[in-house]
């Protein structure tokens, strides 16, 4: 028994999951991590029922390598006035696409890259991730991540959107000024390739079509891919570049790396820029540890992640640290809570999904709080401060 599945059965409100792991399709992947006497990670990884053949829907989680390589594009363009604070029009040239010139939630009530980032995090805003997905195309946003190793993924549409796989390869076009200058126009984009998993993948006994609910399984073999590992991975290349081999990094700035780390934990109720209400919860993005509760998150720990949540597929992938203990970790996980394949909203994500996730988040917080290390883990680059949010 593998020390994840171990430290699972210690914990009696595991038990209905831990009963059919197959049948809800759950896969784990827990990374140690330890210091040498220079503060350099290195990485002990445990994984249960890991497999990137078994196919999940990441649903939101695949945001984070949206962000990243929007912020590698525009250091990339290298153009003078042009960075993520850049005000922004987007243009409409193709069936589906919808323009825009304001963003009313922003300060200036103009849209940016760095604005839709921060919406990306702070509570999952779908469109805000649509955007970044236009400005880099769907051609560049995978092939730039092939071209860095991370091979098992396919991003391929907008989210919360009914679009065509011909209306997914076409992308918006962009204009960046200041003030009445323009400082950077980029056109529409086709990707003139057609990228499908090469057999069906079916899912649910009904699934939405046109304005209906039809019977039958839905095929998912040109929906969005990520496995679980690769989660982990550009997780691993955003908060431990030192880490990595050179290839798999992404051309960022020491800038750019504290506004995704800040970005990747800030609180809604800690967010300035914009501002969310009461709705908006702590837990609200933070499934593992906290999910099943509405508690306010203990000041110590930090979560910096990306969930999902789509189709009965709930899954976060996270870098935990906590300050208290001087405990470190990279923790990531997926659940399908409809099992019976029912589809059509019928998901029991209240009912399995949270309690699940928060039992596995606290059974290896509470290993790693005790968790002997040969040298203390210095996480102060890792303490950030929220009151300028």
């Amino acid at each position: 028994m593998g020390l994840v599945e171990e430290l699972l059965r210690s914990r009696p409100a595991s038990g209905p999951v831990l009963e059919g792991p197959d049948r809800c399709e759950v896969q784990v992947l827990y990374t140690q991590i330890d210091r040498d006497a220079q503060g350099f990670p290195h990485f002990t990884r445990h994984a249960w029922r890991v497999d990137p053949a078994a196919y999940f829907y990441p649903a939101s989680a695949l945001k984070i390598a949206g962000a990243a390589l929007a912020l590698e594009k525009l250091n990339q363009l290298g153009i003078p006035g042009l960075d993520k604070h850049t005000p922004l029009r987007i243009g409409s040239a193709f069936a589906g696409q919808v323009a825009v010139l304001h963003d009313f939630s922003a300060p200036t009530g103009k849209p940016s890259i760095g604005h839709y980032i921060r919406k990306l995090f702070a509570v999952s805003d779908n469109d805000a991730y649509n955007r970044l997905y236009e400005f880099l195309g769907q051609q560049h946003l995978n092939e730039a991540l092939w071209a860095k190793g991370y091979r098992d993924l396919r991003l391929l549409h907008r989210l919360s959107t009914f679009s065509t796989e011909e209306e997914s390869r076409h992308t918006n076009p962009f204009a960046f000024y200041r003030g009445d200058q323009v400082v950077y126009e980029q056109p529409a984009v086709c990707n003139p390739q057609i990228w499908r998993a090469s057999s069906p993948i079916l899912r649910g006994k009904r699934h939405w079509q046109g304005e209906e609910w039809t019977e039958g399984p839905e095929d998912f073999a040109g929906r969005n891919y990520m496995s679980l590992e690769v989660m982990q991975e550009l997780l691993v290349a955003l908060l431990f570049p030192e880490a990595v081999a050179p290839e798999r990094r992404f051309a960022l700035s020491e800038a750019d790396y504290h506004w995704l780390w800040h970005s990747m934990s800030v609180l809604p109720r800690e967010c300035r820029i914009p501002r969310y209400g009461p709705r908006y919860y702590d837990s609200w993005v933070k499934f593992l540890l906290f999910g099943d509760s509405r508690e306010p998150i203990p000041p110590h720990i930090r979560l910096f992640n990306k969930v999902g949540l789509a189709y009965g597929y709930m899954c976060d992938n996270a870098y935990v640290a906590d300050f208290e203990a001087g405990a470190e970790y990279l923790l990531a996980a997926v659940i399908n809570t409809d099992p019976d394949s029912q589809g059509g909203g019928a998901y029991a994500y209240g009912q399995v999904g949270f309690p699940f996730l928060g039992e596995l988040g606290r059974a290896i917080h509470e290993y790693e709080r005790e968790r002997s290390r040969a040298h203390p883990a210095d996480l102060k680059r890792f303490r950030l401060d929220y009151s300028t949010c």
